[in-house]
């Protein structure tokens, strides 16, 4: 259940591994990413602190995607609004992959996370481990900086 997701989403374990389509349809899995920091985050068109938080998930992916970062979003938009998640993708500038089921609350990935309200995101390591969860703002470059440098000492 939900108690159970949660534990399994905490911080120094391992990221559950989910496959789930891309705009195009493509199926994209969250080991495609190994080897880089990925951020994996929860979000949706709808969601009004979600959409406020997307600058400071650009300008981090901005700084440090030619430094083994990348985004990887998960949309809890709602059946049948494909039209709205893809114009908040495009309308805030959001250039990294994208996956959805379009199952509002009951996204599959969401679910095996345990995820209770949005925005929610976790920061995986290139092991595949998640490092930090829930980063915001200014958090999540000085964050990537402070990984980055203990992993190029």
């Amino acid at each position: 259940g939900q108690l159970d997701a949660a534990r399994k989403s905490g911080i120094g374990q391992m990221a559950m591994d989910f496959t789930q389509n891309d705009v195009n349809d493509k199926p994209v899995k969250l080991s495609d990413f190994k080897g880089k920091y990925v951020l994996l985050d929860f979000w949706a068109s709808w969601c009004g602190p979600c959409r406020a938080e997307n600058p400071n998930v650009v300008a981090a992916y901005n700084t440090f995607k030619d430094k083994n970062f990348t985004v990887l979003g998960v949309s809890l938009d709602q059946p049948g609004k494909k039209d709205l998640w893809l114009q908040a993708i495009e309308k805030d500038g959001l250039t990294w992959t994208h996956v959805s089921d379009l199952k509002f609350w009951d996204n599959a990935v969401a679910k095996q996370y345990g995820i209770q309200s949005i925005p929610a995101n976790y920061l995986i390591d290139p092991t595949g481990k998640i490092v930090a969860k829930n980063i915001r703002g200014e958090e999540l470059p000085k964050k990537l900086a402070e990984l980055m440098s203990k992993g190029t000492k």
